[in-house]
């Protein structure tokens, strides 16, 4: 009787169960790769903070362009280093780092309108919501380094339930103080930019 015949019953039983079990081992791949991808590159932002903080130049002058080269090193080709970006901003105290800069709210509401008075922190002319100047900052300066890196997915069939548009965004971020490299600002102590 073909109606009990039982031969294919386990193929018919791994042709439902394959897809489900793919889509696992393909996510645990993904994730493996993105976590790595991520160690790799708060690695390479502590080597770049480590060498922000010396104060040293290298040859050429360009110490941004050397900092994205510890970051080359550090991630082993993983990331396309064209698509890293690093953002540096220095500050004179911990206190400072992501404040906005001052004001006095003249009319109280409790929001900065123009016109009103603005301590210019980092010297642009214009009231900023944090204080903070770009570069990796003088002698003594608290320096916040902040790496982005959209990872762009392995595998297609996941794109479509996590991620976006096919990559997942990794951030990473520390936060040092500058090494007292000149005999000017070794003995001061920064001060904070407020009101």
């Amino acid at each position: 009787m073909l109606w009990r015949d039982e031969r294919g019953g386990p193929a018919i039983e791994f042709a439902l169960a394959a897809p489900i079990i793919l889509l696992m081992l393909a996510a645990i791949a993904e994730f493996g790769m993105y976590m790595l991808v991520t160690v790799t590159l708060e690695g390479s932002l502590r080597d770049v903070a480590r060498y922000g903080i010396t104060g040293q130049t290298p040859q050429g002058n360009d110490r941004i362009a050397y900092m994205l080269q510890i970051i080359a090193a550090g991630t082993h080709g993983l990331v396309n280093i064209d698509d890293v970006v690093l953002q540096i901003k220095a500050y004179p105290t911990f206190e400072d780092v992501g404040q906005g800069e001052d004001y006095i709210d003249a009319n109280g509401n409790g929001a900065y309108d123009p016109g009103e008075t603005f301590k210019d922190c980092n010297g642009n002319g214009a009231r900023d919501s944090d204080r903070g100047t770009d570069g990796t900052g003088a002698s003594g300066q608290v320096v916040v380094y902040r790496i982005d890196y959209d990872w762009p997915m392995l595998t297609t069939m996941l794109s479509t339930l996590i991620g976006h548009a096919g990559t997942l965004h990794i951030s990473a971020s520390t936060v040092v103080r500058n090494e007292p490299w000149d005999s000017i600002s070794a003995g001061s102590t920064p001060q904070s930019c407020s009101l």
